[in-house]
């Protein structure tokens, strides 16, 4: 699934899994909470997870493998 990820959606994904809040993912890349939390909506979908937790444990995960 991570291949049909967007390069900003790969980006948001990015920053969770390094830890950052919604508010400072919006603050480092230039845009709106709301902006960022469609992304994270988007991701959900397309990484087939289904709540906000779940969500962030892929993202600490595929971050942990990227390093």
């Amino acid at each position: 699934p991570i291949e049909t990820l967007s390069n900003r959606e790969l980006e948001v994904l990015q920053h969770m899994g390094r830890g950052m809040t919604t508010a400072q993912i919006a603050e480092k890349l230039t845009l709106s909470i709301k902006t960022i939390e469609t992304y994270r909506e988007h991701l959900k979908q397309k990484l087939n997870v289904q709540t906000g937790p779940e969500l962030l444990r892929y993202a600490i995960e595929w971050s942990l493998d990227q390093s």
